[in-house]
């Protein structure tokens, strides 16, 4: 059993709770480090996907888990960013700086929508950033002098330094690269929680009225959180441009958003590592029913065995165990099961019952 005592405000914004728990860090880094050697090109290439859909991830989690702002538009955003990382490309902007740069561009587009859009609440937020994914489908569509219309755009091939990385031709620096993306933005996204604005950002997510009573500017930071999610979800489409190598309107559709949000969901709201358990199970889901599918055709002499929709079916029952069972998701199992080892034999059965508020001002947004 450890027991973590902060005795100043230092301890309580360190990096790491302590030296055993970056030591775990540190070995999951030299896993995923030495993951081309351990796996082919193919769970490769599911490994780099998952790695881009927990940036995206990150992005959503900065915006719905941390300040409590739903949004049901991101892929629209993943879209902006996407496009723009090749548009910049095609005019010969090297890729690293077409990368921050198209996220930058989507962090300021998305700061100008949130200045209207950030006075819904709830559920009207929620229909309000929904709409913006359903139209910028039409806007693509209708932008063919830059987007390429229904056809859609081709990546360019990365150039860095003289090396070229492409997801099929060199699949190992590809995932290297991705990798790079994902550590910067984890470690971004871990000192904005350490910094006064992340502070922000929770008081905002428990109670506006009470944030606002202690000085924060709502308005502000609301608008602060969303730009900031756009930009790092306007990275993670920049990379999924060129994972795809092709793309169109289609590939940023309404159903990427929906996928986002019960990725932060699933894997665990207010929580980092829920943006990757979450990720892990939306990348690899499929896989899993596709190996499941096939399994069971072989072992009944079933032929070819379609199931339409049975993805969509999947993520929707796995949404509704959780909710019924484990609202804070996977991280929240893993907490359980933690605590439980650590406090054995002292861990009660209700130790994380949830409790019921009582504050009015808990209750008022």
């Amino acid at each position: 059993m450890r027991f973590v005592f902060k005795r100043s405000y230092d301890d309580d914004i360190k990096l790491f709770k302590h030296r055993q728990q970056a030591g775990y860090y540190v070995l999951l880094l030299v896993l995923m480090m030495a993951l081309p050697w351990l796996v082919d090109d193919f769970f490769l290439g599911e490994a780099t996907n998952v790695l881009i859909l927990a940036i995206a991830g990150m992005g959503l989690m900065l915006l719905t888990g941390q300040t409590g702002q739903v949004s049901l538009g991101h892929a629209a955003f993943m879209a902006l960013g996407c496009y723009l990382n090749v548009i910049l490309m095609q005019r010969g902007v090297p890729f690293i700086i077409s990368l921050p740069l198209a996220g930058i561009i989507t962090g300021i587009v998305g700061a100008i929508i949130a200045m209207p859009i950030l006075r819904l609440h709830g559920i009207y937020l929620a229909i309000g950033t929904l709409a913006i994914s359903v139209l910028s489908e039409d806007i693509i569509v209708i932008s063919k002098k830059w987007t390429g219309g229904v056809i859609g755009l081709v990546a360019e091939p990365i150039n860095i330094f003289g090396l070229d990385i492409d997801r099929y031709g060199t699949p190992i620096l590809f995932y290297f690269l991705v990798l790079f993306v994902t550590l910067f933005v984890l470690l971004i996204f871990r000192n904005i929680l350490r910094a006064p604005l992340g502070r922000a950002f929770a008081a905002i997510r428990d109670s506006e009225v009470s944030a606002q009573a202690l000085g924060v500017n709502v308005t502000k930071t609301k608008i602060t959180a969303f730009a900031l999610s756009c930009g790092i979800v306007g990275l993670a489409g920049g990379l999924l441009g060129h994972f795809a190598g092709a793309f169109n309107h289609e590939t940023f559709n309404l159903v990427l958003s929906i996928q986002l949000l019960l990725m932060i969901v699933i894997g665990g709201l207010g929580s980092i590592h829920g943006a990757f358990f979450g990720a892990v199970i939306v990348g690899f889901l499929p896989q899993l029913i596709a190996i499941s599918r096939d399994g069971i055709s072989s072992i009944f002499n079933l032929g070819s065995l379609p199931l339409p929709g049975i993805e969509t079916a999947s993520f929707a029952f796995i949404l509704v165990i959780f909710i019924m069972f484990e609202p804070r998701g996977i991280y929240g199992v893993w907490i359980k099961i933690r605590t439980y080892f650590e406090l054995f034999p002292f861990y009660r059965k209700n130790m994380f019952k949830r409790q019921k508020s009582y504050l009015k001002t808990e209750r008022m947004k």
